[in-house]
């Protein structure tokens, strides 16, 4: 006799608050500690999938989360065939606006610590921009980036330090605050207040007077690249998500619905299954039906790839989307809304961009684990520097160099990023694929069939002969 495993649901979870892959990688294993649950997390999209049992609930996965220390939002409400088809533009439209209000922010902090960070960064390297009293005003343009700028990182570092977790927020905000700080001691209470200080430029390695050095140049550097790093990031990932919504964006908007033997024009979302509506030629089919008047040709290039238009005539299968090349067709819908084969495409790239592939896994195995090994050898590189010079300053100087070189964490970062947007440009490309792991798959790929020549072909017909 076998037990029958009770029936699981899957949900989606909007995740909010993630900076790095660490951060996706903390959430998952705490919501795979709740029992009957199997999680994943992708921190490119900042979205969880879930799978979970009858005994446990959207809002205990929610509060799961939250207590991890980020926020989470359950799924939309669930909308009606007709309204998905119909929202289907406008929300591709509303995110992206979205999406674009949420990266001002970070620009503005990316401008302003360039701007700020390029002149401390040139006095520091180059000895003769240094005038007498430079180091003041290094200061002064350092401070803004460290404090506003860095803000973010200083902000996420001490939620992460509440819940007792550390990320790559927690050695950005630990190295440039101690280079800021040391730079402040040694400026106020040291030797590099004073007038005529010089920063010396040299290839070699030579011990030297902590209290005489500053380092706002690499607290300010830092702060800038790392910026940087992540408004591209968050660019690639907008743009993957703009392909997506530009998929959507293929569907009418419109459609000509057969009332009484009269045409009225009703917005998409007024389909519903069994209702006859008009194609005239040069229009888009609004949604998958069956011909039931007329004949015509209609090119479904946009699905197939093939540019020869398919003639069609009653009792044959369209699909939404296509465009109508020749005559006067009456279509019953068969599917609508997310049950159409254009929606089913775009949910095919979503679940490609929200899976995980082996080398994003092994990322975030790696970046779990990564900011306790740094801080650790942080702490020993400053207690190995005390016992070999007795010298608090060239050992806080040691351990900070190992902080502030390990802040950008590039596996992590760029990972996620570049699977979404691979799979977001090949749904612009008109390439689905069905999951990460078969993008990394294709490394191993010898050989390439194709079924028809319209695939390699231009899509342009020629003139060969008369």
């Amino acid at each position: 006799m076998t037990t029958q495993a009770p029936p699981s649901t899957e949900v989606e979870l909007r995740i909010g608050g993630m900076t790095c892959a660490s951060c996706a990688a903390r959430i998952e294993k705490k919501l795979n500690r709740m029992d009957g649950v199997a999680a994943t997390v992708n921190y490119a999209t900042e979205k969880a999938r879930v799978e979970f049992g009858p005994d446990v609930s959207v809002a205990e996965l929610v509060a799961t989360v939250e207590a991890t220390g980020y926020t989470a939002a359950p799924p939309r409400p669930a909308v009606s065939d007709a309204d998905a088809a119909g929202t289907a533009g406008t929300a591709g439209a509303g995110e992206s606006a979205e999406s674009a209000d949420d990266l001002a922010p970070l620009r503005q902090r990316l401008i302003t610590s360039v701007v700020l960070a390029v002149p401390v960064v040139a006095m520091a390297m180059v000895p003769a921009l240094q005038f007498d009293n430079w180091q003041w005003l290094s200061l002064t343009l350092a401070a803004p980036v460290v404090t506003y700028a860095a803000w973010p990182f200083h902000r996420a570092a001490w939620t992460n330090l509440r819940h007792g977790a550390a990320t790559m927020d927690t050695l950005v905000s630990l190295g440039t605050g101690a280079a800021f700080l040391w730079s402040l001691w040694a400026l106020f209470l040291g030797h590099a207040g004073m007038p005529g200080m010089r920063h010396g430029f040299e290839f070699t390695v030579a011990r030297g007077d902590g209290s005489s050095s500053i380092y706002l140049e690499a607290a300010a550097g830092v702060t800038a690249f790392i910026l940087a790093g992540r408004w591209f990031e968050a660019r690639s990932k907008r743009r993957a998500g703009a392909a997506l919504h530009a998929l959507l964006e293929l569907g009418a908007k419109d459609v000509a619905v057969l009332r009484d033997g009269t045409e009225v024009r009703v917005p998409i979302g007024a389909l519903t299954v069994g209702t006859r509506f008009v194609v005239r030629p040069g229009e888009k089919i609004a949604t998958d039906g069956v011909v039931v008047e007329g004949a015509s040709a209609v090119d479904a290039s946009m699905l197939t790839g093939e540019s020869v238009p398919v003639e069609v005539a009653v009792g044959d299968t369209v699909t939404g989307a296509t465009v109508n090349a020749g005559g006067r067709l009456v279509v019953e819908a068969t599917r609508v809304g997310a049950d159409t084969r254009l929606a089913r495409m775009a949910r095919l790239v979503e679940d490609a961009q929200n899976g995980k592939a082996a080398a994003q896994r092994l990322a975030d195995r790696i970046s779990a684990v990564f900011v306790p090994v740094v801080i650790l050898i942080a702490l020993g590189t400053l207690t190995a520097w005390l016992l070999a010079t007795d010298s608090a300053t060239e050992a806080f100087t040691a351990a900070v160099a190992v902080l502030i070189i390990a802040c950008p964490c590039a596996l992590g970062l760029a990972t996620p990023t570049a699977l979404m947007v691979g799979t977001g440009r090949g749904a612009q490309l008109g390439i689905l694929i069905k999951g990460p792991e078969v993008l990394e798959n294709t490394r191993r790929v010898d050989t390439v069939v194709l079924d028809k020549t319209g695939t390699v072909t231009t899509g342009r017909m020629t003139l060969l002969a008369v």
